[in-house]
């Protein structure tokens, strides 16, 4: 495989057509067709790799940039997470959907930068997390208000780089809690705490926005 793929220009690492994977991402494929492009690709046909790459490189992407920041470390972290999945494709038996599996890669590539770069990280007093109720909770986030969502995504950019990939599987990418706790090496009750506390969190920077 050779470098050259970016994920803001939808390029291929492959030059072929690409209509049979057009065709394959119509909104009924099934879990089984991905595992029997994966067996073609292991039987030798690695050109049919692009499909991946050009199904969920940009939601790689886009789960990578909000951990690290960086579009340009996010490419080249996307393109080794790629990469690690093509090596390792064998491993691969369809106990999850590809796109967890992706997914779980992606983290553990982006967390592994973060850790190199020893990036310093926002914290917070847990008392004054503990000091909102629910319902103030539901009021400042669950609104559409212009000004609020503002305010909100202004506090997205705040959050620990788990903490966006957390808010991008589970509000944007829509995975449920049972494929989080895989992708993030946790349990079930442990992600709901986390996702828990992650609204905590947004409440309280929307709150301390002037």
């Amino acid at each position: 495989m050779r470098k050259g793929y970016t994920f803001t220009e939808k390029k291929y690492f492959y030059d072929f057509s690409v209509t049979f994977y057009f065709a394959l991402r119509l909104k009924g494929i099934m879990n089984h067709e991905e595992l029997h492009i994966i067996a073609s690709i292991l039987s030798g046909r690695t050109e049919q790799f692009a499909y991946f790459l050009d199904t969920y490189g940009p939601q790689v992407f886009h789960l990578i940039v909000r951990m690290v920041g960086s579009p340009e470390d996010a490419e080249e972290l996307t393109q080794d997470c790629f990469m690690k999945a093509f090596t390792h494709l064998s491993s691969f038996h369809g106990d999850s959907s590809f796109s967890t599996w992706i997914y779980r890669i992606a983290y553990n590539e982006a967390t592994s930068a973060l850790r190199k770069k020893d990036k310093e990280l926002l914290s917070f007093d847990d008392r004054m997390w503990n000091s909102l109720s629910d319902k103030e909770i539901d009021e400042e986030l669950d609104t559409e208000n212009e000004v609020q969502i503002q305010k909100l995504q202004q506090a997205l950019t705040q959050l620990k780089p788990d903490e966006q990939a957390l808010v991008t599987l589970f509000y944007e990418e829509e995975k449920n809690i049972e494929e989080i706790a895989y992708i993030f090496h946790l349990t079930e009750s442990n992600v709901k705490v986390k996702l828990h506390r992650i609204r905590k969190k947004l409440c309280n920077l929307m709150k301390e926005e002037i």
